[in-house]
């Protein structure tokens, strides 16, 4: 199965990878082509992203967290029936989880799926030296297959002919367009990175990007560089048919609350669980639920209307009470917490299952890959069970009583950093977001956890 498929790589952080991306993957969609979207790295926002200009939902990929066969599985299966799959890469094409090798990086992903990659240099303050800059690229890893580039940030035709002829004259890339530098295309960023689809709202940024990227870049070239990969393997075959009954599973979802991978939610209705959507920022009440499941987000942005809406905070307090399991991770954790603070330093009153407070930072942030190994039995699993994930936030707990954790952490070179998973009860909350696909029965631990709810008569809302 020849499986079309492009690796979109920057030369590092900032250089316009995810402009590139969603120009392209509008542009190709404006084409009538049926385009499936990738992301590297552990990443919820450019997902996000993705879902809305393709109307596909975007599946990460992960060296560290996954590895190369769960990787190849899951592009296999989410790009059957897409007519060409983009793949973005994450920080610079050889960045990863280590400065002296390969692992986690778009690198290491691109030879993992046997695709050709597509590089995206920022050109706007330089000339010849994008050939050097290319050709460094192209060779420094010749397993890594390199084939073409795309300038960003070129505001001119003459600008991106100077440029396109020292790349072509010193290698042997092909150069297939530009974008020029435009506000209104511009995603505007914050602590955790751009902000969200959810935020972003207006549809036309998507409709720009593809009128750019039309007017700018040989798309037909674009194409058929996809189209120049061998064949790829089949997946393997689909998992046992999840139970007829279902068991509810509320994922909080809206401006606050919206980082999740998708295959975590595969995974969850895989085992038997029918998602549920609903808003903390929104809803006064909760659905009829057996498990409430926080993700990550930006609960610090939302505040003031997290604390306002104290009909949200007491009934989850209520189910919490009623012995109803929640599992929440990084924002998630932040709500079920006495309170958060702000960057303002404003105190704004959240469930209070936890007895701490969880306070934004100035300056400093915790980032990395985490090994998460259970130390307590919990929703998650056993005494001595791994899983893989990552965090990034800003925020620190403050402690305001005497905490219990569930696990212990180590970062993607295997040394201790702390510990993790916040329990009380029958609520566990991570700050690491965890990659269920790293550890499938974890999905299945959830779901078990959720039918101990129903069991106990917790699952109790509004239908």
């Amino acid at each position: 199965m020849q499986r079309p498929r492009l690796v979109i790589a920057g030369t590092h952080s900032g250089a316009g990878k995810t402009t590139v991306t969603l120009a392209l993957m509008a542009a190709l969609k404006a084409r009538g082509l049926l385009v499936q979207a990738f992301k590297a790295g552990p990443d919820f926002i450019d997902p996000g992203h993705h879902q809305v200009v393709t109307g596909r939902p975007s599946r990460n990929l992960d060296g560290w967290m996954l590895g190369e066969a769960v990787n190849c599985t899951i592009f296999s299966r989410a790009s059957a029936d897409a007519d060409l799959s983009i793949i973005e890469g994450m920080m610079g094409l050889f960045d990863g989880s280590s400065p002296v090798h390969e692992k986690g990086s778009t690198a290491e992903l691109a030879k993992q799926l046997n695709a050709p990659v597509l590089l995206v240099i920022d050109g706007s303050e330089m000339a010849r030296s994008a050939a050097a800059m290319a050709s460094g690229y192209a060779t420094f890893d010749p397993a890594v297959q390199v084939r073409a580039v795309v300038f960003n940030r070129v505001s001119s035709e003459g600008h991106y002919r100077l440029l396109r002829d020292a790349v072509e004259a010193e290698t042997d890339l092909m150069v297939v367009g530009y974008l020029r530098p435009d506000a209104s295309v511009t995603i505007p960023d914050r602590h955790l990175g751009l902000r969200t689809a959810i935020e972003q709202g207006q549809r036309d940024l998507y409709e720009r990007l593809a009128r750019s990227a039309s007017d700018t870049v040989d798309l037909d070239r674009v194409e058929a560089l996809a189209r120049s990969v061998g064949e790829f393997p089949e997946s393997a075959p689909p998992g046992p048919v999840a139970p007829v009954q279902s068991i509810r599973i509320g994922v909080a979802y809206d401006a606050a609350f919206c980082f999740y991978y998708q295959d975590n939610l595969d995974l969850l209705e895989a085992a038997g669980a029918e998602i549920v959507r609903f808003s903390p920022l929104h809803d006064v009440e909760l659905p009829v639920v057996d498990l409430l499941y926080f993700g990550g987000g930006y609960p610090e942005l939302h505040g003031e209307a997290l604390a306002g809406n104290v009909a949200m905070r007491t009934a989850v307090r209520q189910y919490a009470e009623r012995e109803g399991a929640i599992y929440a991770e990084c924002g998630g954790l932040m709500y079920l917490t006495q309170a958060i603070r702000d960057g303002d330093g404003l105190r704004h009153e959240m469930v209070g299952l936890f007895p701490a407070e969880t306070v934004m930072r100035k300056a400093g942030m915790t980032l990395g890959y985490r090994s998460v190994e259970v130390t307590r039995l919990c929703a998650l699993g056993v005494p001595g069970m791994s899983l893989r994930g990552h965090e990034f936030h800003y925020s620190m707990i403050d402690p305001k009583g005497p905490l219990h954790y569930a696990c212990s952490l180590a970062d993607a070179e295997g040394k201790p950093v702390g510990q993790d998973g916040l329990i009380v009860d029958n609520a566990l909350a991570l700050y690491s977001h965890l990659h269920f696909a790293s550890r499938p029965e974890v999905a299945a631990r959830l779901v078990e956890a959720a039918r101990g709810s129903r069991t106990r008569g917790a699952s109790i809302g509004k239908a």
